[in-house]
């Protein structure tokens, strides 16, 4: 029972604003007033933080996929390729800083002399930020992580993943659907991963359950030049970006 007394369904290890108890605590029932103000001040202060930090990013696309594929896993592979072609389109490659897809696809562009950016989430297993970034920011809250990955992105690119990025895949569509974003692109990466998946959001529109429509900006493939085009067409000639220049180094830039 909570000071004021609201009751809790909190177990006695949960731990405000420690990290992995952050969201527990947060979801686990209502609490005293002065705890949930609190809170809120953390939670505020946390978006306040990732807004300043990201603010000047420029345009990103944000990379979902799986944390568990290893280098030589061929996934891994098509997702550096991946962020490779997006840095070179002049796009800041955004994930959520873990290993796996994370690290590659920063890791690729890394590799062209792109921006790389990984917003980590504080676990109790205490996943690894990725080596290959140029700026990452940790945050306790599942759901601002997840805010900020939609709202610096003008597209969504989803390699095969696990629940995890099923719920990033499904928070895109639906803020898509309901017209909360703008009708971003998002790309499904690997045709023989996704093709059932693919074949029950179609049965979703034979059910009309969905409208056709919503499908419109959802592709699906293996290659990593239809994927650009595909975002080249309905992200940077829709809405008009500036493709971020590339830092010359010999001019002491980057």
């Amino acid at each position: 029972m909570a000071k004021d007394g609201s009751q809790s369904k909190t177990s006695s290890n949960s731990q405000p604003g420690t990290g992995s108890g952050s969201d527990r605590y947060f979801l686990e029932g209502p609490r005293s007033r002065s705890s949930e103000t609190m809170m809120l001040f953390r939670i505020v202060a946390e978006f306040l933080r990732g807004f300043r930090h990201l603010h000047f990013i420029g345009p990103c696309v944000t990379v979902f996929g799986s944390a568990r594929f290893k280098e030589d896993h061929p996934y891994y592979q098509l997702a550096r390729d991946v962020g490779a072609a997006l840095a070179n389109q002049g796009f800041t490659v955004m994930t959520g800083g873990g290993p796996g897809i994370m690290e590659a696809a920063n890791r690729g562009a890394k590799d062209a002399g792109g921006s790389s950016v990984g917003c980590n989430i504080t676990l109790p297993h205490e996943q690894q930020p990725s080596p290959y970034l140029d700026k990452m920011i940790e945050f306790r809250y599942f759901f601002i992580r997840k805010v900020m990955l939609v709202k610096y992105s003008y597209a969504f690119v989803v390699l095969p993943g696990g629940v995890g990025t099923m719920d990033e895949l499904f928070e895109a569509l639906t803020l898509i659907q309901t017209r909360k974003i703008k009708d971003f692109p998002i790309v499904l990466m690997g045709k023989e991963y996704y093709y059932e998946l693919y074949d029950f959001l179609e049965e979703m529109v034979r059910q009309k359950t969905i409208s056709p429509e919503d499908l419109d900006l959802l592709m699906l493939t293996d290659s990593v030049e239809e994927a650009m085009a595909h975002i080249e067409k309905h992200a940077v000639q829709k809405f008009k970006l500036k493709r971020v220049p590339k830092p010359i180094r010999v001019l002491g830039e980057g």
